[in-house]
């Protein structure tokens, strides 16, 4: 069964919420046979990694950067999941006060350096999330998964 693991840094109401919702989409009852595994980013592992068969990536935007918990992630995965990981798919979303941007740029990179392949633009929020920005994460969470049927 292909797995889908989502990686993911929650410290805030609002990006709980997000995470919710993305993963109500990764379980939809319409997407069948996939296991959906979800890790905190600093318990998160190569082993994780290397058994999921796509990745969802969530992460609030701090001072221009990801978390320092996502960065911690990739530190410890990058070199163990090089080269078995290339081509997977993966999908993200990021939460800011003000702006996400930079938090892209540095997703971009070490995805592209992982040769991860992104399905889906990444959900992008500023302030609360509402109900369209929620229904985006729970359509970008379905469609991680259904890529993965």
């Amino acid at each position: 069964m292909p797995t889908l693991l989502i990686v993911h840094h929650t410290p805030s109401p609002a990006m709980q919420a997000m995470f919710e919702a993305a993963l109500a989409g990764a379980k939809h009852p319409d997407i069948e046979g996939v296991d959906v595994v979800r890790r905190p980013a600093l318990g998160a592992t190569a082993a994780d990694v290397l058994a999921a068969d796509g990745y969802l990536l969530g992460t609030p935007a701090n001072l221009g950067s990801m978390s320092g918990a996502l960065k911690h992630f990739f530190d410890t995965i990058y070199y163990p999941c090089l080269d078995a990981t290339q081509g997977r798919p993966f999908g993200a979303y990021v939460h800011g006060n003000n702006d996400t941007s930079g938090t892209v740029r540095q997703l971009d990179a070490i995805t592209t350096g992982l040769g991860w392949q992104r399905v889906a633009d990444p959900v992008l929020i500023t302030g609360e999330p509402g109900k369209a920005e929620l229904a985006a994460l729970t359509e970008l969470g379905g469609t991680l998964a259904a890529t993965l049927m």
